[in-house]
């Protein structure tokens, strides 16, 4: 072999390598890109942005303990005739001195996923105290407190309470601080600025059922006063959660959407 042909194929070789390490990191940048929401789908602040966000999933106040997937910024996205409906609730409650706060609104699948997944491991009870203290977590499927779909994937359901105005701050959750039974006192349990409603959000308890017999008293007329100021508009409650809603008729009551919480999964200016 000559000393040129030498040289070629050294070249060749060169060449050869450079595009298999082109072709590589291609096929690496090829991912999957995360599903963009319906262009009816909208940023609740878009549309009302006087109404209160604390999103629990966002933080690890909650009953999985961490962030929940899918949850990538702490904002509440809905469709828009469910964003709009909770806008003309809100113009009521600010008349009477009140605002809404959400705690969550769509929700990915990717984040249902994780708390099923959460839910099978048995050694993981770390919010026990707080979120489920009389319920035995081999009982959160059968209960119904868990389940592989959720309501809130379809984009017209949320998690909602009612302040007074001007409304307080709240202390923000640490994790391993003590924790307290939902269904404590409300100067007990973990603070917020919310009305009494006889347990804290998202407890896994009888006494959270919107109508339960023992909940009386102011506890019992705040939870009528959020019931009629939405159900007036449109929406229904889940019988089992006062702070679960959902706005009907629904855009997509078939449809179980995966793109996360982030404001970079809805079209610009939404």
């Amino acid at each position: 072999m000559t000393r040129l042909s030498r040289a070629l194929r050294g070249v060749i070789t060169a060449v050869a390598a450079l595009l298999t390490l082109t072709a590589a990191s291609a096929t690496a940048r090829a991912t999957p890109a995360d599903p963009k929401a319906p262009k009816d789908f909208v940023a609740l602040s878009a549309v009302d942005p006087t109404i209160i966000q604390e999103m629990r999933y966002f933080t690890p106040h909650n009953f999985v303990g961490e962030r929940v997937d899918g949850y990538e910024q702490p904002m509440c996205i809905l469709t828009r005739p469910a964003a709009e409906a909770l806008h003309k609730a809100q113009k009521e409650l600010l008349r009477k001195g009140y605002s809404l706060k959400v705690y969550d609104c769509y929700r990915p699948q990717r984040a249902v996923d994780h708390f099923v997944r959460w839910a099978k491991d048995l050694d993981d009870q770390a919010m026990k105290a707080e979120f489920y203290p009389r319920v035995d977590k081999t009982r959160l499927f059968d209960d119904g407190y868990i389940a592989a779909k959720s309501g809130h994937s379809r984009g017209s359901t949320m998690d909602l309470t009612v302040v007074r105005l001007p409304a307080r701050p709240t202390h923000p959750y640490v994790p391993g601080q003590p924790l307290v039974p939902c269904y404590a006192p409300k100067d007990q349990r973990f603070p917020d600025n919310s009305l009494d409603m006889g347990t804290g959000f998202d407890c896994f308890d009888t006494l959270a059922h919107t109508l339960d017999p023992r909940v009386q008293g102011q506890q019992r007329a705040n939870r009528l006063l959020l019931k009629s100021t939405l159900e007036n508009l449109g929406f229904v409650n889940l019988a089992e959660e006062w702070w679960h809603y959902t706005y009907q008729p629904e855009p997509y009551p078939d449809t179980y959407f995966d793109f996360p919480v982030s404001r970079k999964s809805l079209t610009p200016g939404r």
